[in-house]
């Protein structure tokens, strides 16, 4: 592809994966195909990286929308954004040594399962309730959604934001809309490790991410002020069919 229309098609792209990350995650199936074919024969650690740092900057704005305008739980977010740091960037740094191969039909069958869980549950995380056991439920969703998922995230990272929603709300009980904001704060600690690592062993375009990053940013902001909006009806939608979209893409790799 030559340079005039990769830098026209990335940041397009790039907006509207950070549209979809600020509402529940899943822009990285948009903007790493784009990387791989405006960037053909780069190693995949290093559109992985590129990848990273236009997610992060997209996120980063998710995450101070939603913490301006919503009020929620914000400290089982931040501890295990913190959490997610050091665990995605461990993730990262394992990578390599581990093939996405045994990663893939794990994720596969977990994504069926959330699929299945949001749509014969229609009222699952419509509204905020009450859990039983609040602070146990608060430090396993912080250890769950910071280490696991987190590390996750950094190995892998495909449906990591529809993991995190769903984690949130099974949990802790808050409602989709406030899942998501909870998640964006995570995810924005899980990009930071793992672009850390990406970016000390190089691996990370910074005047093509730098670029998408920008873009990324434009369009989460617009995707998180059409959140606020519209609800936790709008997230349960876009979840499934980001939901559905990971499924057909990780059938495809593991089957196809």
């Amino acid at each position: 592809m030559d340079f005039s229309t990769a830098a026209l098609l990335l940041p397009i792209v790039a907006f509207a994966a950070g549209w979809i990350d600020s509402v529940v995650g899943g822009g990285g199936l948009l903007q790493l195909p784009a990387l791989m074919i405006a960037v053909p024969g780069a190693p995949v650690a290093t559109l992985l990286g590129t990848n990273k740092l236009a997610s992060a900057a997209g996120m980063s704005m998710a995450a101070l929308t939603y913490t301006r305008r919503l009020t929620t739980n914000r400290r089982i977010a931040w501890l295990a954004g913190l959490l997610g740091i050091g665990a995605a960037a461990t993730g990262a740094a394992c990578a390599g040594a581990m093939s996405s191969a045994v990663l893939r039909p794990m994720v596969l069958a977990v994504l069926v399962g959330v699929l299945a869980i949001v749509v014969l549950r229609p009222g699952f995380g419509a509204t905020e309730r009450v859990v039983p056991r609040p602070v146990l439920r608060g430090v396993l969703a912080t250890a769950v959604a910071g280490l696991a998922i987190g590390f996750y995230d950094g190995i892998l990272g495909p449906g990591t934001g529809a993991f995190l929603v769903l984690a949130f709300t099974g949990l802790i009980g808050t409602d989709f809309l406030r899942s998501s904001a909870l998640a964006k704060i995570v995810n924005t600690g899980t990009n930071v490790g793992a672009l850390t690592v990406f970016a000390l062993q190089g691996h990370v375009l910074w005047s093509v991410g730098l670029g998408m990053a920008v873009a990324s940013v434009l369009g989460a902001r617009l995707g998180s002020i059409t959140t606020l909006r519209r609800g936790a009806t709008f997230v349960r939608a876009v979840l499934i069919c980001t939901a559905i979209s990971l499924i057909l893409k990780l059938g495809y790799d593991e089957f196809g």
